[in-house]
């Protein structure tokens, strides 16, 4: 019986482990399923993705799972493979295979994988009393019955559409590789002519024609390659700009949950990988199609001059071949293993610049440059493992080179002296294995560029395949109804999968058009995901929100936000003027002056920006000045102003305001939003009191609803979230 070798998927970001374990499985069990598909099922977040998470995303593509705390003992004699496991306390991998002394594992990142029982005991589990958890999955009944979910990776012709506007220039390009290969194959026979034609016969004005032949030839050649390293050039820098546009444009379109389950150092490494295809493209490929043709023309000549030569040649190449073949797969594991590092090393970078204040207010300096160095230690074993590998890979192929090179001077000196060669012939057969050194050279580093491309390709592609924010529909509104109200049905939402609790529950409102709605309730109540969820960044779990008769998912995105302006928690200042930060939603790059100044005014930051040198045009962003937070939130408020949107939503907007400042905001955005539909997240009485209608939630739901003075007089729970600052007002 032939044993079923187990099937092995690689990781392409660090947190889609638990995703990869379940394909894995899927797949020894006979099923193929996508990695964004069982992402998407396994509902990871930003900090990973738990059991319950894999288990769950397991019984939506029909298999039984258990999950159970066990020792080594009994997961070794009593548990069926294939399994899932917790590795390290940060991963997963599946256990393929146990025996008496050794587990075999399949690791998302590394590979398959082979461990001692201690070793995989101190990997497994740090608990006391030597046991761990496991998740047992089996296909059940309907599992072979369900249709493939493949990836719909294209590889390499993916990059077909970027080059077909430049069909004419590579057509170009090839008219240059033909010339070229007619050179390299005159050449031989000019060395050979120098030799039994001029040296033999003393023809000293022969040798003077056959070197001026040669000069023009290589003067030729040397032309037409700089001729098409031009073109190539024109090519592939075009090609760069329009492929990373590409990918910003496709990033663009993507939900902001796809942000929020990946670290930023992914997606900056990403924009890296454009470069390695780049560089594919621009040398490696060209290379290889140059060295393809120079190959089997001078393996041509080869057999015209002597077989057993030729013979020997292909022998010495293909086991030079097989030796970086060889090393392909170690290198590839390590190639994921570094771009999971350097992503951790751009975030940590990110991290230290940008949380600097905080860093110093802790004194928590040392601890994260250690932090740091730490993944600088874990990169360093990664590229000295790299390099120890390529030093393994290059003294081989050398080896062999050098003594296939002895091997055939042999061969050829011995052919001169049994009369089965000239001498000519002997000089032409080592020219041309001297030429043949770089084909084969050339070959090696094609294969390591064309693996580190495939692999950059499948990290994009996982982008370009992912599902954009907006579905185009024909039934999908681009415009409001006439009842503008905002109708929440039943509405309820969770981040993750149906383990994780559930943050807002069975949610029954109306905002109603043109009016001012406050929502207010204790830290951690649902206001800001309820506050998201209006501004279509999540999906509902369940129920619906409607805006009149139209639920929100008829009504398109971009549409929806272009009728929407926001002040969030978390403020953000681009790279830009003051007035760039202040008209963000301006399509075009004019600046409305007037709608400029009122939004300044609304937001009272006029004093603040006219105090300025530069005013307006002032820089802010890590490039400029920093502002305080009461400043930031101003110029938030002024963004939404300068919007003048139907809809408003206000998030803890002037939490970081002084009372005065406060005061006076208040005053200019309740004239501002007159006959506007405003949503008010806040915990001062202050922002609430003026509502129309005020919301409480407690623990994701609505327990009471009304006015300030129904709520007070209630003396529910309105009241004791706001009576401290009742009493201080009295």
């Amino acid at each position: 019986m032939i044993k079923k070798k187990f099937p092995h998927f690689k990781q392409l970001d660090n947190k889609d482990c638990g995703p990869t374990c379940l394909r894995m499985i899927a797949k020894y069990h006979g099923k193929t399923f996508s990695r964004e598909f069982l992402r998407d099922k396994a509902n990871i977040t930003k900090i990973g993705v738990t059991m319950a998470g894999i288990a769950e995303a397991a019984e939506t593509i029909e298999m039984r799972t258990l999950g159970m705390r066990i020792s080594l003992e009994s997961l070794i004699t009593e548990a069926p493979t294939p399994f899932i496991v917790p590795w390290r306390q940060k991963h997963f991998v599946v256990v393929y295979k146990t025996s008496k002394t050794k587990i075999w594992i399949a690791d998302p990142a590394q590979g398959l994988l082979t461990y001692s029982h201690e070793d995989f005991r101190n990997a497994w589990t740090d608990t006391i009393d030597t046991t761990g958890f496991i998740l047992i999955l089996e296909p059940n009944a309907k599992f072979n019955k369900q249709d493939d979910y493949k990836e719909n990776s294209n590889g390499f012709s993916f990059l077909y559409p970027y080059f077909k506007p430049y069909k004419k220039l590579i057509y170009q390009i090839f008219i240059g590789l033909c010339i070229a290969a007619i050179i390299q194959f005159i050449l031989p026979f000019l060395m050979q002519s120098i030799v039994d034609v001029g040296v033999n016969n003393q023809n000293i004005p022969f040798i003077y024609l056959i070197l001026v032949s040669q000069f023009v030839l290589i003067l030729s050649q040397t032309l037409v390659s700089v001729f098409r390293e031009w073109i190539l050039i024109h090519i592939t820098s075009r090609f760069n700009i329009k492929m990373i546009s590409d990918f910003l444009y496709k990033m663009l379109k993507l939900p902001v949950n796809y942000f929020e389950t990946r670290n930023s150092g992914e997606h900056l490494q990403r924009i890296t990988d454009h470069t390695r295809i780049q560089n594919f493209i621009s040398s490696s490929s060209l290379n290889m199609i140059f060295s393809i043709v120079t190959f089997l023309i001078f393996n041509a000549i080869l057999v015209y001059y002597n077989l057993t030569i030729f013979l020997v040649f292909l022998i010495a190449s293909s086991l030079y071949v097989g030796w970086t073949f060889f090393f392909l797969k170690q290198r590839a594991e390590l190639d994921f293993k570094r771009f999971d590092q350097l992503s951790q090393n751009q975030t940590s970078l990110i991290q230290i610049i940008n949380g600097v204040k905080e860093i110093k207010i802790n004194n928590s300096q040392r601890k994260n440059r250690w932090k740091w160095e730490f993944n600088q230690i874990s990169l360093y074993k990664t590229s000295l493992s790299t390099l120890k590998l390529a030093q393994y890979q290059t003294i081989g192929a050398n080896f062999i080179n050098e003594f296939k090179n002895i091997i055939i001077t042999f061969l050829s000196a011995k052919a001169v002296i049994d009369g089965n060669l000239t001498l000519g012939m002997m000089t032409s057969i080592q020219f041309i294995v001297g030429q043949l050194n770089m084909p084969l050279g050339n070959f090696v580093l094609f294969i390591q560029s064309w693996q580190d491309a495939k692999i950059s390709l499948e990290r994009l592609a996982q982008v370009h395949l992912s599902d954009d924010e907006d579905v185009p529909s024909t039934h999908k509104a681009k415009e409001l109804p006439k009842d503008k109200s905002i109708i929440l049905k039943d509405l309820s939402y969770r981040y993750g999968g149906k383990s994780s609790p559930l943050i807002l529950k069975n949610i029954n409102c109306i905002i109603p058009e043109g009016k001012t709605t406050a929502i207010v309730g204790a830290s951690g109540s649902g206001k800001t995901t309820l506050m998201k969820l209006l501004l279509k960044f999540y999906n509902p779990t369940a129920g619906s929100i409607n805006i009149g008769p139209v639920n929100l998912d008829d009504i398109y995105n971009d549409f929806w936000r272009l009728n929407c302006g926001a002040v969030m928690q978390d403020t953000f200042m681009f790279n830009d003027t003051i007035g760039g930060n202040i008209s963000e939603s301006e399509q075009n790059e004019i600046i409305n002056r007037d709608k400029l100044n009122n939004a300044a005014f609304v937001a009272n930051i006029e004093d603040f920006i006219e105090k300025l040198p530069n005013k307006y045009n002032t820089e802010l962003g890590t490039s400029g000045i920093r502002l305080s937070g009461g400043q930031e939130q101003r110029i938030m408020i002024a963004r939404a102003v300068y919007k003048d949107p139907f809809y408003l939503f206000f998030d803890e907007a002037t939490s970081a305001l002084d009372a005065n400042n406060e005061k006076v905001i208040m005053e200019n955005l309740n004239n501002f939003i007159r006959g506007k539909t405003a949503i008010i997240v806040a915990h001062r009485l202050s922002t609430v009191k003026s509502a129309d209608n005020i919301i409480v939630l407690e623990n994701g739901e609505i327990v009471e609803h009304g006015n300030h003075n129904d709520l007070v007089k209630l003396k529910g729970k309105y009241y004791e979230l706001v009576k401290n600052q009742l009493e201080l007002g009295n």
